[in-house]
């Protein structure tokens, strides 16, 4: 009697263990596993899907194209009807919220455990540069190419023809398949590409930089090489704000997979950034897309994953358009005119070059300023610091930091003093234009841009020289 008893208890235990790893409802495992188990079923499925319209689950069919002005509004419930009729599953705590009704994310509701399945997505779903490239790239293409080429965009024809394809699926109204999706998308962007001229002048040397470098991204795909594109209507070739929306959703919502391919996921486009990221996503052998917790997250926490180095703000404002505060570090601005072999061999990058909000300074900053230092004046004290890097002798290393540190910490010092005179002259113009913010609705971001790194140097400055 005792054996059967602790036999049932052992199956009850492991009953409540799969209830609770389970993210899934049970209707839901079984459809993943059957659908892997039974590829050629899977593929059928996918295939008639895809012919799906509008109509198909939704109770009311749209007879226009998608409505791009920047105030018009984002349909999410269409959305999400539409990804389950498509297959995609979730786990029931995945929620899409807003809290001003134009930023959408995606946050659980429920508790979720460390490795728990939070949404998947299948192949046909999403939308792929290699997919985009087989079905619309032809010899006929050739004159729209030698337009990229000819001012070196190649590295940008994956992006390129993922545009066109959703120029292709523009045109088709409701009767394409991502209408839904489309249709759900933000219309309105605060990124570097999105910005007016003014805007730049109001940004510090770095951000400037990035910003002119977006824009050229845009500028190079856009009209100038769309209006040779066989396949499109002469009033999508020739809409600047259509070509610049759909530069804007490849941008800022496709990412790279292991392959090299650029993918755009309906759902896991809902996952915005964060430094310390909640999800971590993976495809399977189908190109089906899978979506996991890193660690234990609590109801009401968002879903993130990372768009990039979480030490380079400046970055994920130019390209994504938001200002990430939750970052420790940011870098430091020094940008020598030249940048040698020595500097980098020290660690001169961006993710290195770090000031932090705590008033740090990464090593990398010291043995730049160092260098440039020794470069000018005892070129054999910068023949021992190089060596001393190079085999990591830490004691000289520490010696030459000792013996100069009078010289570096003025040169730091000028810097910081430099940098905020430029930083509080750059925002008192952005300021003075705050009021045109129907022409610059721009300007309130990049003032908090402008204040949070502020803030930063001034942390510097008390840490390491007391005021």
């Amino acid at each position: 009697m005792t054996a059967i008893m602790n036999g049932i208890g052992v199956i009850l235990l492991l009953l409540a263990a799969v209830n609770a790893v389970s993210a899934f409802t049970s209707s839901s495992c079984y459809s993943i596993i059957s659908r892997k188990q039974n590829t050629k079923y899977y593929q059928h499925q996918s295939h008639r899907r895809l012919q799906s319209t509008y109509a198909d689950y939704s109770d009311t069919t749209p007879t226009q194209l998608i409505d791009i002005d920047e105030e018009a509004p984002r349909d999410i419930p269409s959305m999400e009807q539409w990804a389950e009729y498509q297959g995609a599953q979730r786990t029931d705590g995945y929620t899409i919220t807003s809290t001003d009704g134009w930023d959408y994310y995606a946050i659980t509701s429920t508790d979720l455990p460390t490795g728990a399945p939070v949404i998947t997505v299948p192949e046909h779903m999403i939308l792929s540069s290699n997919k985009a490239m087989e079905e619309l790239r032809s010899p006929e293409m050739s004159e729209a190419e030698k337009i990229i080429t000819s001012v070196n965009a190649e590295s940008e024809f994956r992006q390129y023809y993922l545009m066109l394809k959703l120029l292709v699926e523009y045109e088709k109204g409701p009767n394409s398949p991502w209408y839904a999706w489309l249709n759900s998308l933000p219309r309105y962007y605060t990124n570097a590409a999105s910005m007016t001229p003014f805007c730049c002048l109001c940004l510090p040397s770095l951000m400037r930089k990035l910003t002119v470098q977006e824009r050229g991204f845009q500028q190079r795909l856009g009209v100038s090489s769309i209006k040779l594109v066989p396949f499109l209507n002469d009033d999508t070739k020739y809409d600047v704000d259509l070509c610049t929306w759909v530069y804007q959703i490849v941008y800022t919502r496709s990412f790279e997979s292991g392959d090299g391919d650029l993918r755009i996921v309906p759902l896991a486009d809902m996952f915005n950034h964060g430094a310390y990221p909640e999800i971590e996503s993976s495809y399977d052998e189908e190109g089906n897309y899978y979506a996991y917790t890193t660690y234990d997250v609590p109801a009401g926490s968002p879903l993130r994953i990372s768009y990039g180095d979480p030490t380079n703000p400046s970055f994920l404002f130019a390209r994504y358009g938001f200002l990430d505060e939750s970052t420790e570090a940011t870098f430091c601005k020094i940008i020598p005119e030249h940048i040698t072999k020595d500097m980098e061999e020290l660690g001169y990058s961006q993710n290195r070059m770090l000031f932090y909000k705590n008033g740090g300074i990464s090593d990398e900053v010291w043995d730049i300023l160092l260098l440039q230092h020794v470069s000018s004046t005892k070129i054999g004290d910068k023949r021992a610091l190089m060596e001393a890097h190079r085999t990591g002798d830490y004691a000289t290393k520490q010696m030459l930091h000792e013996k100069y540190y009078g010289e570096t910490s003025a040169m730091l010092l000028d810097h910081i003093e430099t940098f905020l005179e430029t930083l509080d002259k750059l925002s008192t113009k952005a300021g003075d234009r705050h009021r045109d913010l129907g022409d610059h609705p721009r300007l309130p971001l990049i003032l908090q841009h402008n204040e949070f790194v502020k803030q930063t140097f001034l942390a510097v400055r008390m840490q390491n020289f007391g005021y």
